[in-house]
């Protein structure tokens, strides 16, 4: 930024939820804004996950649960959660810092941090759709199946710690036996007052809704380096001349670490992949299913629903690999009654994780250049209000309140 005026050209690394969203904000402050981007709208973990936006369900992922069902998943083939064993330097150093903040006291903390996103998440959607961005957000209770033997206490706790934060959390618990649900359903909690969305479809509208205000949006366009050439921020790229810049925002999710690492960022960032596909129900599905045993959830998606699912901690770049997938059809199979031979769009993108489970946001070591990712599995659900708040703090020179805690020069 030049002295203590606005940036005027504001260039966006990644053309994600959360790349695209900070992109929209910032033109909402009269910024000019190119988006950069390797492969293209959506090319990494916004496509194919989930799409349901669930602020009541937004918590850290390190708490002593998980990290108990993460050494189990070590000899446990097909579990839900599952560690590479050809760990690298970096996965080690994730699953060290995974572990120092997996403890109760530290999980409360993160909630605490991770409050006042979660309670203004949906109102920045509101603001996109008021804003002209074509696409539809539908409002869904969303069900979570229990089967026999599994106890909704876990659940419970972290919806009355996101109650205590400030949302509005409302839910009713009935006996299972209704469609979508087989019989082993036995218990199905109701959380209402959350949405969804098709994120394909939603993402091409935001872009759409970029370039109609100005934008430009380059795909295929590979950044090699963020720095200062003789007329002050400029973005590299491997082809085509720098893009200069008086403000420069890096939102590449599990690829942050590339470019990160050298603009100060400490927090280690970890890709936990997810797989996806569609298959068609017996009965049509009107809004999201959970089911907390497998860890799996299916979305309306056409005519058919998409199933989500598995946190692999992997390298960001791996193989698809076929029988993660196969594992999250054989866990719900007995849930539900679907065309199980009817499997298409077989998809998996990597999550960008932090060992804190908390998102890193805001300004690094240079001076104009600030970093947006992390956010894990609720990349969707924060992605606008992490663009809203992001903008207002370049744009403004001010952080918002309630963002030290995703300081991105923090240790994670």
């Amino acid at each position: 930024m030049n002295g203590t005026s606005s940036p005027r050209r504001v260039v966006v690394v990644g053309a994600g939820v959360v790349g695209l969203s900070c992109a929209w904000f910032l033109q909402e402050h009269g910024a000019e804004v190119t988006v950069l981007d390797r492969s293209g709208v959506a090319a990494g973990a916004s496509w194919g996950n989930a799409g349901y936006l669930v602020p009541a369900m937004v918590a850290p992922l390190a708490e002593p649960a998980m990290l108990r069902e993460g050494v189990r998943s070590l000899f446990t083939p097909g579990s839900p959660l599952a560690v590479d064993r050809r760990l690298s330097a970096a996965t080690v150093a994730f699953l060290a810092g995974f572990a120092r903040n997996a403890t109760a006291s530290r999980w409360q903390r993160g909630m605490a941090a991770l409050a006042p996103l979660a309670v203004e998440s949906l109102g920045a959607f509101d603001e996109l759709a008021k804003g002209g961005v074509p696409a539809e957000v539908h409002e869904r209770s969303i069900r979570i199946g229990f089967t026999a033997g599994q106890d909704t206490a876990g659940l419970e706790h972290e919806l009355a710690a996101a109650r205590a934060g400030g949302q509005e959390v409302s839910y009713r618990i009935s006996a299972g036996h209704e469609a979508p649900f087989s019989g082993r359903v036995a218990q199905v909690l109701h959380l209402d007052g959350q949405r969804f969305i098709a994120p394909g479809r939603f993402l091409d509208a935001l872009a759409g809704s970029v370039r109609e205000r100005g934008g430009e949006i380059v795909t295929g366009a590979h950044v090699q380096s963020i720095g200062f050439g003789p007329d002050g921020l400029q973005v590299d790229t491997w082809a085509g001349p720098p893009h200069r810049a008086d403000a420069v925002v890096l939102a590449t999710g599990a690829w942050l670490p590339q470019l990160g690492r050298r603009l100060g960022v400490r927090v280690p960032v970890q890709a936990g992949r997810g797989y996806s596909c569609s298959v068609r129900l017996a009965e049509p599905l009107t809004g999201p299913v959970y089911l907390p045993g497998a860890r799996a959830t299916l979305t309306p998606y056409g005519d058919r629903v998409r199933v989500t699912g598995t946190m692999e901690i992997t390298d960001r770049d791996a193989p698809f690999d076929g029988r993660r997938l196969d594992s999250i059809l054989r866990s719900i199979r007995p849930l539900l009654d679907a065309d199980w031979d009817d499997v298409r769009e077989p998809w998996v993108g990597s999550r960008p994780l932090t060992p804190d489970g908390l998102p890193v946001i805001g300004a690094t070591k240079i001076a104009g250049v600030h970093v947006a990712g992390g956010h894990g599995m609720w990349g969707v659900t924060l992605g606008p209000v992490t663009g809203k708040l992001l903008a207002g703090q370049i744009m403004n020179g001010t952080r918002a309140p309630g963002m030290a805690p995703f300081d991105p020069l923090r240790r994670g």
